[in-house]
């Protein structure tokens, strides 16, 4: 039995990938597979949904190169469905890959939005808070398996604020090995004391081993980070409450 889509699944599925390039800011390519018929959409449900997309531009200018986002079992609004909108009536989990080049990240990573995003870290440096917001962050993808974060911050510490500019080279954890700072190196001539180091290298772990991240009305789980030259390719788990729109 071939698994090529019969035509109410074609109609269906052309119907959803113009609804969903309708409401992108750019597509390159965008291919949408729905795996269900006419009964079971009246029903609301669908068997399967595939969404495949390169070039992609989502909301708040968010850039991604390639995506592929797979969903099973899926609970659909029935009267959007036959107007080409997949509209979930029910969360349900999905797998998802990402590729974002090293351009679109640092785009993605100057736009308003990531900036108005990016938390203001408070550090505990012997019972002294002291707080560190990020004014300008770019990420480097040199080759296999590293990340250059070049960066500067505004540090706030016992009254007194100053600009500190940083560079970072990091190698992110894979099945075998846990996240690894090769460096962090102080520029201009700065620095900063060796507690405040520690609490601010604390303070990265714990960001790096949160469960999910909240994007849209998506909460991803990394499940493996591939760093190429160029390129950053990652494999997740996504709670989807909503198929990604602008």
């Amino acid at each position: 039995m071939s698994d090529s889509p019969r035509l109410d699944e074609q109609a269906i599925a052309q119907a959803a990938q113009l609804g969903l390039s309708s409401q992108l800011d750019s597509a390159e390519k965008l291919d949408v597979d729905v795996r269900t018929d006419l009964l079971k959409v009246i029903q609301g449900q669908a068997d399967a949904v595939n969404i495949s997309g390169q070039g992609l531009v989502l909301q708040a200018d968010i850039r991604v190169q390639e995506m592929e986002l797979h969903l099973d079992k899926v609970a659909i609004n029935p009267l959007s469905a036959l107007f080409g909108q997949i509209e979930l009536t029910h969360p349900v989990d999905a797998i998802a890959k990402f590729v974002v080049t090293q351009e679109d990240l640092n785009h993605t990573l100057s736009s308003d939005y990531v900036k108005n995003q990016m938390p203001k870290l408070e550090l505990d440096v012997d019972g002294q808070i002291v707080t560190m917001a990020m004014q300008q962050i770019e990420l480097l993808l040199p080759s296999e398996g590293k990340i250059v974060v070049d960066g500067s911050a505004l540090l706030t510490e016992m009254g007194t604020t100053r600009l500190l500019g940083f560079n970072a080279v990091i190698r992110p954890r894979t099945a075998n090995m846990p996240i690894l700072i090769e460096s962090f190196l102080c520029k201009d001539g700065q620095n900063i004391s060796l507690e405040l180091a520690v609490a601010l290298l604390q303070q990265m772990k714990q960001l790096t081993q949160l469960p999910f991240i909240e994007l849209e009305k998506m909460a991803i789980r990394i499940k493996n980070l591939e760093v190429h030259p160029g390129k950053l390719t990652l494999y997740t788990e996504a709670h989807v409450s909503e198929i990604p729109q602008t």
